[in-house]
């Protein structure tokens, strides 16, 4: 099932166009969308969900007409927001039990398959008895899965879910993620380059609202071999760089020199040195060239 969307445009209250024209299809398989804090991430994500309405534009899931069938949708969306709530003091299998007669599970045995089945998806079962509220952001996340799982949704949207998870949570949760999007169309939402390099088969950069690239990891990083180049500079030549070259990004040594990386056609001087492209200068070469020249 193709999700697939038409010049969706959606602008607050305040004048804040937070969607702007985006046009995207999406297929089975791990979706990132990758995007700065403010982008319209959280917005796009909302608007697919049928959480608010934009101002014009088409949705479609399948044979689902989102914007005029938002029930359809809902009944095989799973969302995972960026924040989502506090929990009461039960159990993980209890809580999860709890979600399955919502969500209209009526048989004892039926909910308790299921349940069983979505906590060993989530790595959870062993901690099944613990309260929710008592768990790590990590295994929340996860348990934020588990929930989604539990109507067997074909389309699943998880909304900035490794910001502030430690390395192995972070990792614990991508795999997770990674085994449920093998049947799913899953758009994932982040700011974070390396999630969308270890995880999606395909991406798109979003800045101001708008698509500024729709391609996968590896097609984008082949665009630009040959392009890349390093030099380690001290940090006092840095400003001087800058006005010179297009510098995609610095990073310090353990001397306290800089390594900056820049994007040019061709060798920019005798002493840099081509560099194997990265999704992070894809991502940080999208966002410079969409940034307003200044008079």
């Amino acid at each position: 099932m193709k999700l697939i969307i038409k010049d969706l445009t959606k602008t607050y209250k305040n004048g804040v166009k937070a969607i702007d024209s985006v046009n995207l299809e999406i297929g089975t398989g791990m979706f990132g969308l990758l995007g700065p804090n403010g982008a319209g991430k959280s917005s796009l994500m909302r608007t697919i969900a049928t959480l608010q309405s934009p101002d014009s534009g088409s949705i479609s899931f399948g044979d689902i007409d989102v914007l005029k069938d938002k029930m359809s949708l809902r009944k095989v969306l799973g969302y995972l927001p960026q924040s989502f709530g506090v929990y009461p003091k039960m159990s993980a299998e209890a809580l999860l039990d709890y979600f399955a007669t919502l969500k209209g599970v009526k048989s004892k045995s039926d909910r308790q398959a299921l349940v069983k089945e979505v906590l060993e998806i989530t790595n959870l079962y062993d901690v099944r008895k613990k309260n929710v509220a008592g768990y790590s952001g990590g295994m929340k996340q996860r348990f934020g899965i588990a929930q989604l799982l539990l109507n067997n949704p074909k389309l699943i949207i998880v909304d900035e879910p490794t910001a502030g998870l430690d390395p192995a949570e972070r990792h614990r949760f991508l795999n997770v993620l990674r085994e449920v999007g093998t049947n799913s169309t899953v758009i994932f939402s982040t700011h974070i380059v390396d999630d969308v390099k270890e995880l999606c088969n395909e991406m798109a950069i979003l800045d101001g609202g708008r698509i500024l690239k729709h391609t996968t990891p590896m097609e984008a990083t082949a665009e630009i071999k040959g392009q890349i180049w390093t030099k380690i500079i001290e940090r006092e030549e840095l400003e001087g760089m800058e006005a010179s070259y297009n510098i995609l990004s610095s990073n310090y040594n353990q001397d306290n020199t800089l390594n900056i990386r820049v994007h040019a056609a061709e060798r920019p001087a005798a002493d840099f040195k081509e560099a194997t492209p990265q999704l992070d200068d894809v991502y940080f070469i999208a966002l410079k060239q969409d940034e307003p020249v200044l008079a």
